[in-house]
């Protein structure tokens, strides 16, 4: 038997890893990474690598199954990239968040108090933007291989598979969007087959139907924005026809063609097709603007929790200057402008900005301004001499976290106190590492955003040392 090829048997789950992976460990210590295990299930495993300090393996049998086992909601479980903690109770899955959090931290910060997180109240249609992809050539199940139809529509619309790029997961009903986020989807996919309309394949780059992104808001506004790979105008202008008949709650319908290798759009010119530019969400009584390319939070009831949590941990008194960087469409200054003296807001995405300034024009703020750029080059002493030393600063940065050279100008300027925000808690820990020169963390605070998946939102106050 191969070294690479190891059996075990009656192993428990120990914990959950990363990647809706979970971790058992054998009677010898051996650790093993499998997938759909709960911890408290006990399994035989096989496995099929060898890693440095751990082996890669499949669940073979389960000999019992966890207390906070449960059946999960979704037909495509385990086999769609997404919610892959679906077969986990939601309260053990905020508990294992909470000690992903601790366990991160603890690798630099002893001791350290993380508060509890803030669970979500729905665990189901939370999303407010999904994006799908057309495939030429779908997943087929087993069922489907060992079928004895001769032919099988192999054409879909779905989620890849975890950790393949080619391979799309032809999604009947999803559960993170609120119809008729589903209903748009399929109906595009069955007008598009009936029409012998080409989908994407991804290996031989061609096909006319690549991307379907459906963004919507809790005043129960869609967009619709179609990527296509061709330019087929009659084709397109016929699915875009289609749903404008078939779907008026469509508020927005926008495309794009997209010849390029990946199929981000932020670099792509969006046409109108019918309706708004874009679509309204609110946010305590504010309004703001979400166009295509606009970053928002996915989840807009645990975002306002968020931003309560920003604003209660910024204590503002009404005379601070406030920094927001990383600002995308300045909903964080906005929400908390009421209690400033001025918010100086810096974001890289031109529309986003723009998107920022007339939101604010709109619900009459007049104490918020918004500079855009890259913020390692606008975020300079001379950035600081015009706007004035922040009382406060405010930062969400991307996944990847903080550029050094913001680090940098942040331990420059000493300011009193600084609220970190991050989707990342390794990334974060990393630049955290780096303030704590000068800075000490004050309070912790986990945010679920994602219920069924491994993802967290992390808040640190950090105040300057005496």
């Amino acid at each position: 038997m191969s070294k690479k090829i190891k059996t075990f048997n009656s192993v428990e789950i120990m914990d959950i890893g990363s990647k809706g992976q979970s971790i058992a460990k054998s009677s010898e210590g051996i650790v093993i990474m499998v997938k759909n295990g709960v911890p408290g299930d006990i399994v035989d495993i096989k496995t099929y690598r060898k890693k440095k300090n751990y082996f890669l393996g499949n669940i073979t049998k389960y000999q019992s199954y966890s207390k906070i086992r449960v059946e999960p909601k979704c037909e495509h479980f385990g086999t769609c990239g997404g919610c892959k903690w679906q077969n986990m109770i939601y309260d053990s899955q905020t508990q294992f968040k909470e000690n992903k959090i601790r366990h991160t931290f603890k690798k630099i910060f002893n001791n350290i108090k993380i508060d509890p997180i803030i669970k979500c109240k729905e665990e189901y249609y939370y999303r407010n933007k999904l994006e799908f992809s057309f495939t030429e050539n779908r997943w087929l199940t087993n069922k489907e291989i060992n079928s004895k139809e001769k032919e099988i529509e192999k054409r879909g619309i779905g989620f890849h598979i975890s950790g393949m790029w080619d391979k799309v997961v032809d999604i009947k009903n999803c559960h993170l969007q609120s119809d008729p986020s589903n209903k748009i989807r399929l109906s595009v996919k069955e007008y598009a087959i009936n029409n012998d309309f080409s989908f994407y394949n991804s290996r031989s780059k061609k096909g006319l139907l690549r991307n379907l992104i459906i963004r919507n808001t809790s005043l129960n506004e869609f967009m619709v924005i179609i990527q296509f790979f061709e330019k087929n105008t009659e084709k397109i202008k016929s699915i875009l026809n289609h749903l404008k008949i078939s779907f008026p709650e469509i508020k927005s319908m926008q495309y794009v063609i997209n010849n390029k290798e990946n199929d981000s759009i932020y670099d792509r010119d969006i046409k109108l097709f019918y309706g708004e530019k874009f679509i309204t969400e609110i946010i305590d009584k504010l309004n703001f603007k979400i166009y295509p390319k606009s970053f928002f939070q996915t989840n807009i009831n645990q975002t306002i929790e968020l931003y309560k949590t920003v604003k209660k941990l910024a204590n503002l008194k009404g005379n601070e200057i406030v920094y927001d960087l990383y600002s995308g469409l300045g909903t964080i200054s906005q929400f908390i402008s009421k209690k400033a003296k001025k918010v100086i807001g810096i974001e890289s995405i031109k529309e986003a900005v723009q998107s920022a300034k007339e939101s604010a024009i709109e619900n009459k703020i007049n104490n918020v301004e918004f500079e855009v750029g890259d913020i390692k080059n606008i975020f300079t002493s001379k950035f600081v001499k015009k706007h004035g030393d922040p009382d406060l600063i405010i930062t969400d940065p991307p996944r990847d976290g903080m550029h050094k050279d913001v680090i940098k100008e942040i331990l420059k300027l000493e300011t009193n106190l600084i609220i970190y925000v991050s989707c990342n808690p390794s990334t974060q820990l990393r630049d955290l590492e780096k303030l704590q020169e000068k800075y000490t963390i004050k309070k912790i605070q986990p945010v679920d955003m994602f219920p069924h998946t491994d993802h967290v939102e992390n808040v640190v106050l950090l105040k300057i040392n005496n």
